[in-house]
């Protein structure tokens, strides 16, 4: 898509938010953003992510029609840490728990039990949600003040991912209202742990190796 008149990089406002914690204009910015039912691109400790509220009505959609995602292909979560992890799921077990204060904040998302109750849109599933508490302070610090978010990786559905907020801008820039520069994120995705049977079972292996997650099963 490209914006009548302009391109699509002129088009999206590309903000300052490299330190720790990142500057507070830039995460509010993006809160309010957020609050309102846009899409922000936004660094990650893996690469540049798409962020919605996913508890804003319309929000998810418009994520996934941005992403050409499809909704049986569901969006995982950005937490600020245990806590919100935990409001978000139900009958947590034990070995979730040690996952994460082993390897929270970091490269490891967990798909765990769904609370039945919980009103936020993040696809077509349900009873499961897939859950990280990242390592970098630009998504912490917009989760500490406004919540879990929706995310996920910042391209079209089935591209590479992008590593820089000019990319995000250049590709995506009609479609969200501002990207959160913080430098190149090009790190591996992150390993996927399913927590919702008998034992943990890697769904995709990342910087987490599968011997660490059964070693504290």
């Amino acid at each position: 898509m490209v914006c009548a008149g302009t391109s699509s990089f002129a088009a999206v406002a590309i903000i300052s938010a490299y330190g720790d914690p990142p500057p507070a204009k830039a995460t509010r910015l993006a809160v309010d953003a957020l609050d309102g039912g846009d899409i922000v691109g936004l660094p990650t400790d893996t690469v540049y992510g798409l962020a919605a509220d996913p508890f804003h009505t319309g929000a998810s959609d418009r994520l996934f029609r941005l992403k050409s995602r499809p909704r049986a292909v569901g969006l995982p979560v950005l937490v600020a840490g245990e806590e919100q992890a935990l409001g978000l799921c139900t009958a947590v077990p034990k070995v979730a728990r040690r996952l994460m204060e082993r390897y929270w904040p970091g490269p490891l998302t967990l798909v765990l039990p769904r609370r039945p109750d919980l009103d936020a849109d993040l696809g077509e599933d349900d009873e499961t949600i897939g859950i990280r508490c990242p390592a970098h302070p630009v998504p912490l610090a917009i989760c500490g003040r406004l919540g879990p978010i929706a995310t996920t990786s910042a391209n079209r559905h089935g591209e590479p991912p992008l590593t820089t907020a000019e990319e995000v801008a250049k590709a995506l820039g009609c479609e969200v209202v501002l990207v959160l520069d913080a430098g190149k994120c090009d790190q591996p995705p992150s390993t996927v742990v399913d927590c919702t049977g008998e034992a943990p079972k890697v769904l995709r292996e990342g910087p987490v190796p599968a011997h660490e997650v059964a070693a504290l099963a």
